[in-house]
């Protein structure tokens, strides 16, 4: 599997973040509104602009994207399954006005208070959103067997 890079768009004290419909994986969640896999020869905050660009229709200057930390979701020995790493950016500044680009993967687009951020939301993104203010360590692990076990911080 590969990485997946997310740029998560603040404004104050409010995130972006999209509802999940018609991908087939955590449709019904909210997720940060721009999020996707880090293509082959594409470096992380490459891909963090790009998903800018293709899902809100937005530009994003790499510098202008604050790396936040990087989660590794392990998985038990033997599940046969691969392990994601993730790569989460913060970014205070873009041109132009978010808009869902991608209908047919989220349904709905909207600002989230952090003090008041959705229950269905994606377990590894609930858990970084949840720090932006309390501080993130560089690593976060997460192991899961069927569901995500407490959290690891390293660094």
């Amino acid at each position: 599997m590969p990485a997946i890079s997310y740029a998560i768009l603040r404004r104050a004290d409010e995130v972006l973040l999209q509802l999940r419909s018609g991908t087939g994986y955590m449709d019904g969640f909210w997720s940060t509104a721009a999020a996707g896999h880090v293509e082959p020869g594409e470096a992380a905050v490459a891909a963090a602009v790009r998903e800018a660009r293709e899902e809100l229709g937005i530009r994003i200057a790499a510098d202008q994207l604050q790396p936040l930390c990087t989660v590794h979701r392990y998985l038990q020995a033997g599940s046969g399954a691969q392990s994601p790493v993730d790569f989460f950016f913060l970014a205070r500044q873009w041109v132009g006005t978010p808009r869902l680009m991608e209908p047919e993967k989220a349904c709905e687009l909207r600002w989230f208070p952090l003090d008041a951020l959705p229950q269905n939301l994606v377990a590894q993104e609930q858990l970084v959103l949840s720090r932006l203010d309390s501080g993130l360590p560089p690593i976060i692990c997460m192991g899961s067997g069927t569901a995500l076990d407490q959290p690891r911080h390293l660094g």
